[in-house]
């Protein structure tokens, strides 16, 4: 069975903007406070990690340029647009291209599910794709005048940011390899298409 490129667009706009949906609106009243700051998970960040491990590096990497440029018009946006846009790019290109240059595990989506990225690779993927995201954006904010906060306070949040982003991999990677499975395939978007 092969994948149908119309499904898997879907799937990947349905996670990005469910996940955007949770990350500005739930999230925040969970929050950890470090700095002054709220820490969330980044959910849209992983989505775009979980499309890395999906997907090849080229889909990775639109998908973060997508999701980034949701993000940063996304209220209550209170920086820069583009910043979002270049982190989660860059984000995706990395996992992307790391994951399936480095690691005979990973395949390729396939439908069938008959092969998913061991949890130790979803963990590693989900920290280093924290890490580049979290310092792309806070460096860019440096550089542009844009920053809310001092360089020396922005390493505990980004601690706290890869902590939370690992945590919330378990069940954010998951769910999106299921709805890249669940509507990549053929039949499944042909049935979803045909309701609309």
């Amino acid at each position: 069975m092969r994948t149908n490129s119309a499904g898997r667009l879907l799937a990947v706009m349905l996670a990005v903007i469910g996940a955007l949906m949770l990350q500005v609106t739930v999230l925040p009243h969970f929050a950890w406070r470090v700095g002054g700051l709220g820490v969330v998970p980044d959910l849209v960040l992983l989505v775009v990690v979980a499309v890395a491990l999906a997907t090849d590096t080229r889909y990775a990497t639109l998908t973060g340029f997508f999701a980034g440029l949701v993000l940063d018009i996304a209220p209550p946006a209170d920086h820069l647009a583009g910043r979002w846009a270049l982190a989660l790019t860059i984000v995706g290109y990395v996992i992307g291209r790391l994951a399936h240059d480095n690691t005979a595990e990973v395949a390729r989506f396939e439908p069938d599910g008959a092969r998913r990225p061991a949890l130790a690779l979803v963990l590693v993927a989900a920290a280093g794709g924290s890490f580049v995201g979290t310092s792309v954006f806070a460096l860019t904010g440096v550089f542009l005048n844009d920053a809310s906060a001092g360089v020396g306070d922005l390493l505990p949040v980004a601690l706290v940011a890869l902590l939370l982003d690992v945590i919330a991999a378990l069940v954010v990677v998951p769910v999106v390899w299921w709805l890249l499975r669940r509507l990549g395939a053929d039949r499944a978007a042909q049935a979803l298409w045909a309701r609309v």
